[in-house]
């Protein structure tokens, strides 16, 4: 049985504990500086107050100040922060990471590198690591349709593990996988990466069409909703990712398999992402959009800042034209330049 420690403890980060401790492994799960009231329940509680469950057997939770108590002797590492603390964790874990560590990330996210490139978060954490150990440390990454609260309640979940080395893929995978938790390996890391993140921008995109909805006064007394639009946003968002890959070199049938068509579905159904998508169709700025969900971590912004760096650049390059992304476009032009929305779906079907 192996040892695994769980750096961050939040609802994604903590669901991973109940895959590893229904196959018998020890979990270590260390709160951040930012779920101290998280870990507070579960050392006193044994229940995780944003999970709604009590924890599964075999996991002991840690104090940020206890994590090198925490990560002695482990087998690997989760890095369960969001996409703002991919930096952090890998300064954080800096002090201790060993060359021979293994870690593999929860976070959806990308960086847009000095000349337009997209930089998954792996990367990102791997830069943040000592010189010396950099380059040995082995790093993995989970990407998928995969809502935390039902990970824990043990629904039925298929997602990838990815790694450039696919002997840690498959070795991860067989300590994680159950009869719910179905796990399949690939060394295609940078298109599972690149297609979980993108679709959190696009998911922002299909929560539009609710806003647009209410915009236009509602379901009409015939019953007339607005799936016909957000069905199209979905169906142009898929194909943007599929030109994102293919421009990367990576695998671009991911577009329209679990880290993109299936977890932008998933994304679809609630949440943050479509919930902002909502209230910009609604015809609000992204400013007062962000005021009214202040305090959550707006992952799908996050994505569409990164890509209103690097699209500009990535298109004077002559990697993409500007008609390739025109719905990438219209987001970056809502939510980074602050303009009114505008969606010209002749144009989004033109490309």
């Amino acid at each position: 049985m192996a040892t695994a420690a769980i750096v961050g403890a939040g609802v994604m980060g903590t669901a991973v504990a109940w895959p590893l401790s229904d196959n018998g492994h020890q979990v270590r799960l260390v709160g951040t500086h930012l779920d101290k009231e998280i870990i507070a329940s579960c050392k006193e509680k044994y229940f995780h107050p944003r999970l709604k469950r009590e924890l599964p057997r075999n996991v002991t939770p840690y104090y940020l100040e206890e994590i090198g108590q925490a990560l002695e002797g482990v087998d690997f590492i989760v890095s369960g922060v969001n996409s703002l603390g991919v930096r952090w964790i890998g300064r954080t874990l800096a002090p201790y990471v060993k060359p021979v560590a293994k870690i593999i990330g929860v976070t959806k996210g990308l960086e847009a590198g000095a000349d337009g490139e997209l930089v998954i978060l792996p990367e990102v954490l791997r830069s943040e690591l000592p010189a010396e150990v950099r380059g040995q440390v082995r790093l993995a990454a989970i990407g998928g349709p995969c809502i935390a609260g039902e990970l824990a309640g043990r629904r039925q979940s298929c997602v990838y593990f990815g790694s450039r080395d696919l002997e840690l893929a498959q070795w991860l995978a067989g300590i994680f996988r159950t009869d719910y938790y179905h796990v399949q390996p690939t060394a295609e890391i940078t298109a599972l990466e690149l297609a979980v993140a993108l679709k959190n921008a696009y998911a922002l995109g299909v929560g539009l069409a609710a806003g647009l909805l209410s915009r236009a006064g509602g379901v009409d007394d015939a019953g007339a909703y607005m799936h016909n639009t957000a069905a199209a946003l979905f169906a142009r968002g898929t194909t943007e990712i599929h030109k994102i890959l293919s421009m990367m070199d990576a695998h671009p049938d991911f577009a329209f398999g679990l880290p993109g068509a299936g977890d932008l579905f998933v994304t679809c159904q609630g949440g943050r992402s479509v919930t902002l998508g909502r209230l910009l169709g609604e015809g609000r700025s992204y400013a007062e959009a962000k005021e009214l969900l202040k305090g959550e971590t707006l992952e799908s912004a996050l994505v569409i800042e990164q890509m209103g760096k690097a699209l500009p650049q990535l298109e004077a390059r002559g990697l993409l034209r500007p008609q390739d992304m025109p719905f990438m476009h219209a987001l970056i032009e809502v939510v980074v330049l602050g303009k009114p929305l505008k969606l010209d779906f002749e144009k989004l079907f033109a490309a």
